[in-house]
């Protein structure tokens, strides 16, 4: 039973500056949809506060370039800034703390050039070896604040992990500042992953497509998967409804990593990534990173096929197309690009789902990457075994039901937002 765990360790700094008076208005975009809502991260909330959580604190900062305030300037320069917080690291996840660096890189550590504040490099650490970086660092509390896109496999969500594991073995406090779900918190969904499929693009048995925020995934992880949780708080967001999309936010958008530019690419990343896991281009190198998918000798019949499937909120067009890197470099590859047009009927997963039995049928030079990369991604043996069974989107679809009734289960305890 974890009912003890819960209520000890789950602490959420829910009403923190609920009655503060708001932050000062800033430049920024454009008034955002949503009815007059003004959406308000945790940072945002933690600053209007006087950062009083961190009073008499040492604090570091977990982040990279999307730990922005609404005017777009980094969070540790605005806390480096201000004499209210001791603000004495930054911690860089993958691509690092001012992300210079492509996927699968970091930046290593330095001392930042803006403020003088050492950074120390995160990726791929864990356990004890990062915790000896917490304790080497002298913070006391280590603070959380990176965009995340809603899908298992994207690494920073397991950065949190790693990060609230290694503190708690450091004897660290950690905090969550919180920020939108940019392709809403309203439902999981999508194959969920085994334990023994675990990797950096999945630690846990999270769904693939997970509809929480980084704040309420502290939350689940403390609750559920931390052996020994950590003291654990969450700054959440005011103004942010489940059925938001990004740009009911009123935020900038800061690309998370380089592939990842725009907020539509981050609607369909949770499903055209898997195309990772074949040897199809799944469009790095391109403008459209995730929207834009093919491969040498693909023609007309794979979008004709795809739109065949009738899936919602999308149709696939034919497109040709040269990566500038990555696969296929430098060569004219033809494929799809998809077009979400009713974002509130598209279902990421079955679509991407749709489109890998679709292009196995339409290309006889369809393969699975050598590695089984496919399976670290679905979290199972069940979505390349069925696909190359032959069953179709609805049968592969209906393989992962039950499994994620269970996480959806789980998952409804440590939602912050109704």
């Amino acid at each position: 039973m974890k009912l003890s765990r819960r209520s000890l360790f789950a602490t959420t700094t829910a009403a923190l500056a609920a009655s503060a008076a708001p932050a000062a208005a800033a430049s920024g975009p454009a008034a955002p949809r949503g009815g007059g809502r003004r959406l308000r991260t945790g940072f945002e909330r933690l600053a209007a506060d006087g950062y009083a959580p961190l009073d008499g604190q040492r604090v570091g900062v977990v982040t990279n370039p999307t730990g922005i305030t609404r005017d777009a300037r980094h969070i540790v320069d605005v806390m480096h800034e201000d004499d209210r917080v001791d603000l004495t690291a930054v911690f860089g996840p993958e691509h690092g703390f001012r992300g210079t660096a492509q996927a699968g890189g970091s930046e290593g550590r330095h001392d930042d050039p803006a403020t003088g504040l050492p950074v120390y490099d995160t990726y791929l650490k864990s356990g004890q070896a990062l915790a000896d970086i917490f304790t080497a660092s002298g913070v006391d509390t280590v603070v959380f604040d990176i965009q995340d896109v809603g899908a298992r496999f994207y690494t920073y969500i397991w950065t949190l992990f790693d990060c609230m594991e290694s503190a708690g073995l450091a004897g660290k406090r950690f905090m969550v500042l919180d920020r939108p779900n940019p392709v809403t918190g309203r439902a999981a969904l999508g194959p969920v992953l085994h334990k023994e499929f675990a990797t950096f693009v999945g630690r846990q048995p999270v769904s693939q497509a997970h509809g929480m925020t980084v704040a309420e995934l502290a939350r689940l992880f403390n609750g559920e998967f931390l052996q020994t949780p950590v003291p654990l708080e969450t700054v959440r967001m005011s103004g942010w409804k489940r059925s938001d999309f990004y740009d009911a936010s009123g935020l900038p958008w800061v690309p998370p990593s380089p592939n990842m530019p725009t907020p539509e690419t981050a609607l369909v990343y949770s499903g055209t990534c898997l195309f990772e896991g074949t040897n199809l281009s799944e469009g790095r190198g391109t403008t459209r990173p995730f929207e834009l998918l093919g491969a040498e000798g693909i023609g007309r019949s794979w979008a004709e096929e795809a739109n065949g499937l009738g899936l919602a909120g999308v149709r696939l067009r034919e497109a040709y197309f040269a990566p500038t890197f990555s696969k296929f470099q430098g060569r004219t590859i033809g494929g799809v690009q998809v077009h979400v047009h009713d974002r509130e009927s598209f279902d990421p997963v079955r679509t991407g789902i749709g489109l890998l039995i679709t292009a196995r049928r339409s290309w006889s030079g369809f393969a699975w990457r050598p590695d089984n990369w496919i399976d670290k991604l679905t979290g199972s043996t069940l979505v390349r075994t069925m696909i190359d069974a032959g069953a179709d989107t609805d049968e592969v679809v209906g393989g992962w039901q039950e499994e994620l009734a269970g996480f959806r289960r789980m998952r409804r305890e440590y939602l912050l937002y109704r």
